[in-house]
């Protein structure tokens, strides 16, 4: 009895030990991770080579205490191709990285030194990082999934001003530059970080501004 005893006990105990290695709950918003986050600019196309970089970086100059993530937004977007529908990933912010990080002297040197990086937006040494909603837009939002679109003529031209109605881009205002009749898609030049971006979205994620 007393050898049940004990091993009723250590059983016990084993699972008090479990219980207290558990690692806590990640938090829901990456706002809420430690750092902030800052938005990098680097020439479009070379963003995922430029992620490498800063991750490869970070580690060869023992900056893991001060720079923690990395990530290029991205979305799924449906696309029709030979009559089939095919989701693809593409980049939300051509150009644009954004990086999770306490920003000091060294953190700043490190990263604004990174090959391919052409500097931070925002100025300067003491770039602003993303508020809470900014962060959660482009990174802590699902997004939806897209659905084909029916071909039809929209109600806007090229050089339309428009403002956008759905998405991550809710209530950004821009200018058409392309429309797509077949994929009933535009493209939209949108200020975004102080500088004019494309954006593709769809006909019904727009209207007339």
């Amino acid at each position: 009895m007393a050898e049940e005893a004990s091993a009723v006990s250590t059983e016990a105990e084993g699972e008090d030990i479990l219980e207290e290695t558990q690692e806590p709950a990640k938090p829901a918003s990456p706002f809420d991770l430690p750092g902030d986050w800052y938005v990098i600019h680097s020439y479009s196309g070379y963003e995922n080579k430029v992620k490498v970089n800063l991750e490869t970086r970070t580690k060869s100059m023992h900056m893991e205490d001060r720079i923690f993530d990395v990530q290029i937004p991205m979305e799924d977007v449906v696309e029709i191709k030979n009559g089939k529908k095919v989701t693809v990933k593409k980049k939300v912010f051509p150009g644009y990285i954004l990086v999770r990080m306490r920003l000091d002297d060294d953190s700043w040197y490190t990263v604004r030194n990174t090959p391919g990086v052409t500097g931070f937006v925002g100025g300067g040494n003491t770039p602003t990082p993303l508020s809470r909603r900014e962060v959660e837009r482009f990174l802590g939002v699902e997004k939806e999934e897209l659905k084909p679109k029916p071909r039809f003529k929209p109600a806007f031209d090229i050089n339309d001003m428009v403002r956008v109605v759905t998405g991550p881009f809710a209530d950004f205002n821009g200018r058409i530059e392309d429309i797509d009749l077949d994929q009933s898609k535009v493209t939209v030049l949108v200020n975004i970080f102080g500088r004019d971006t494309p954006v593709e979205l769809g006909f019904e994620d727009i209207q007339r501004g």
